[in-house]
């Protein structure tokens, strides 16, 4: 598509444009971007292509509308918000696409195709961010006063979790449950510091399930509040309060199974 003005802009040319903002807003809302910036953003790519963007947000859809400059064409769409992994380097790479969209008055073409290959750019390896949080969570062991026995089972049963994690979401398990099981095979597979009788037991326990925290989710329903986003951020809130619950519950069981060994 060449570049459009005022003038010359058809019902199919805003069509288009309404098709590539909902997919661009669906994946930054997916990937976990706050409202405000994926709302800005796709305001920002709208004023490079001659229309005005508006956004409603909530928790599983979005209601976008689009419409010409100083014209009469104007498209309305509702999209659904996928599940993606969390992804910071979206949120960056997506937001930069925005600007450059803007300040070098790219065309829906070029936007497209920057668009396809920023989303296409594969992932980190499975096995490395596996590696990562487990060695984040025990050194989150140590920093709470753990000793090196205690970060080394805070690792391996980080590592077991997580794997778990990994697994159940890949077999497309309600995240729920998938949360109740990983804090549940995470915590039982720390207990046995317990066992062995090392000092910091407890503080292996504590940390082994951390991993698991949904800290993206609490603070970007913090911020989508403050912006005047209520309903997605109270959405957030509400989602990140119940994972805590599962955390809870996973921990409650191995808990249960060990308690004597803590007294």
């Amino acid at each position: 598509m060449n570049t459009m003005t005022d003038a010359d802009m058809t019902g199919g040319q805003v069509r288009e444009i309404t098709d590539f903002i909902a997919k661009y807003l669906s994946y930054m809302l997916g990937a976990g971007v706050h409202t405000s910036r994926v709302v800005r953003n796709s305001k920002r790519i709208g004023e490079a292509l001659g229309v005005d963007v508006s956004v409603h947000t909530s928790q599983k859809t979005a209601t976008l509308t689009v419409k010409e400059k100083g014209g009469t064409h104007m498209d309305t769409m509702v999209v659904d918000i996928p599940a993606f992994p969390i992804s910071f380097e979206w949120n960056a790479d997506l937001s930069a696409l925005s600007w450059a969209a803007h300040d070098k008055a790219m065309t829906l073409d070029e936007i497209r195709a920057k668009f396809d290959s920023l989303v296409s750019k594969p992932g980190m390896n499975p096995v490395f961010v596996l590696f990562m949080v487990s060695l984040a969570n025990a050194s989150f062991c140590r920093l709470f006063g753990g000793d090196m026995l205690a970060m080394l089972v805070t690792f391996t049963a980080t590592m077991i979790g997580f794997f778990t994690r990994q697994h159940l979401t890949k077999k497309k398990v309600n995240h729920y449950i998938v949360f109740i099981v990983s804090a549940f095979v995470a915590s039982i597979c720390a207990s046995s510091s317990l066992a062995l009788g090392i000092d910091t037991a407890e503080i292996a326990l504590a940390t082994s399930v951390l991993y698991l925290v949904p800290g993206v989710p609490l603070i970007n329903g913090l911020i989508d509040i403050t912006d005047g986003h209520i309903q997605i951020g109270i959405s957030r809130l509400v989602n990140a309060f119940m994972l805590i619950v599962c955390i809870a519950i996973g921990m409650s069981l191995t808990l249960i199974l060990v308690k004597d060994s803590l007294l």
